[in-house]
């Protein structure tokens, strides 16, 4: 997958040089730059780079526009979701229980990545491109995977029955997300390692297998019974049509499972379902949901754990189902359930929108029959949204990691889109010699 650069590729690169001018070498830093961030990602004590990368693209692109050196396009089905979901937190500020906290999550956990997700579709927006950040995100997922059990297993000195997790230590890669949330990466790496197999030679194949032993390995080190479940569904989805590959798959996974800790994670508590303190968790969303359910208590990810009284409300709980005293969590383990205590009843029907639309375009992709490379990535991306979602479930998936996760899906899901569309009477993309989207001309109505 990832070979040397041979003489042809040496030689193309010396006649782009040649011809390129410094528009094309813009282009090249923006690509290059928005590579890094989406690398870097998942690794802690990257701040400052990430920022660097982000905005430095952002203004890269804002002069290509300005000096119309590229079509950037808005054109997509996410588009008036967006805008519903946006202009209503905007509304809430208004509202918002610590508005300074809002106002500063309002620009940094969701107009910062509506505008990642727009720079991703029009920079990689051409199949090649489009492998290209696929091969980011595996190469950046394979290496955190094996520097992760190496720390953790080799350096701190942990015993394989341990869950993985960085909570307990400040050092080589330190704390910044639970093990749990860093499966939506790993997985999301998982399956696009799996879609890249069937086009891939020999040797490329034998690669990719190496890149999913340590992936693999992760998932099931965290021992999360939620990214488990999300690695199951989304195979099932992806690999339907492949039934042998697909019992293979769920036959290895059970053998994984039984010879590991996660067996005894997968059983029902002594207390049953209703006992789960995430359950718990809910009960006490809930009852915040009751004196903020129109606007919600404001979109601030810090304002539950610090402004919200929850004692209060954790006491309004059945005595069965409160969470003990002294340890209730401050935020809400469910992503649906964190829009709607964040931005009320109507901000959750927004959010839930940008959902179906997306699975509608996925869906679309994946049922087309004239493309094999739509049909497949179409269907691969559907399967990374679900194993996202089912892990959303059961984690707070709002900070940042978490969220160019959420945004490299749904903007990969849309590029992908594009590619059909251009095959549709809806709407014309047009499509350059090597398949990328320049932009839309029109179509039929």
């Amino acid at each position: 997958m990832f070979e040397l650069i041979d003489t042809p590729s040496k030689e193309r690169f010396l006649r782009w040089k040649e011809k390129a001018t410094v528009w094309d070498f813009l282009h090249a830093i923006v690509l290059i730059f928005m590579g890094i961030y989406i690398f870097i990602n998942p690794f802690p004590h990257m701040t400052a780079v990430k920022g660097i990368c982000f905005y430095l693209s952002a203004l890269l692109v804002c002069a290509l526009i300005i000096f119309k050196k590229m079509d950037f396009s808005f054109r997509s089905p996410l588009l008036a979701p967006f805008c519903l979901f946006t202009a209503w937190v905007l509304y809430g500020l208004f509202f918002a229980v610590d508005k300074e906290n809002s106002i500063h999550d309002f620009h940094a956990h969701l107009l910062r990545y509506i505008a990642l997700y727009f720079i991703l579709i029009n920079v990689f927006n051409s199949r090649k491109q489009f492998i290209a950040l696929t091969r980011i995100i595996i190469a950046s997922s394979t290496t955190y995977s094996i520097l992760g059990i190496f720390y953790f297993y080799f350096i701190l000195g942990n015993s394989w029955a341990t869950r993985f997790s960085y909570g307990a230590s400040k050092g080589f890669l330190g704390y910044e997300v639970a093990g749990n949330s860093l499966c939506a990466l790993v997985i999301f790496s998982i399956l696009l390692t799996l879609s890249l197999f069937r086009n891939a030679s020999f040797r490329q194949n034998v690669f990719l297998v190496f890149c999913l032993i340590p992936q693999i390995a992760f998932v099931f080190l965290v021992q999360s019974r939620g990214a488990y479940i999300a690695l199951f569904l989304s195979l099932i989805i992806m690999l339907w049509k492949n039934k042998k590959v697909l019992l293979l798959m769920l036959i290895g996974l059970s053998v994984i499972v039984f010879a590991s800790p996660l067996k005894e994670r997968l059983t029902i508590p002594p207390k049953g379902v209703l006992g789960d303190y995430r359950i718990k968790m809910m009960f006490t969303d809930l009852e915040i949901v009751k004196d903020y359910p129109v606007t919600g208590i404001g979109f601030g990810n810090e304002t539950y754990g610090e402004k919200i009284a929850l004692g209060m409300y954790n006491d309004r709980v059945p005595q069965k189902y409160r969470q003990t005293k002294g340890f209730i969590a401050h935020a809400p383990h469910n992503m649906l359930l964190n829009i709607l205590v964040r931005t009320g009843y109507l901000g959750l029907v927004f959010f839930v929108s940008i959902i179906f639309v997306f699975f509608w375009m996925c869906w679309q992709c994946a049922r087309n029959r004239e493309d094999d490379f739509v049909r497949r990535w179409g269907l691969c991306i559907c399967s990374v949204f679900l194993s996202f979602l089912v892990i959303g479930m059961f984690e707070q998936m709002f900070h940042h990691f978490t969220e160019v996760v959420l945004y490299t899906i749904l903007a990969m899901g849309t590029i992908v889109w594009k590619l059909y569309s251009s095959m549709s009477g809806d709407t014309v993309p047009v499509i350059d010699k090597d398949s990328r989207i320049t932009g839309i001309v029109g179509g039929n109505q």
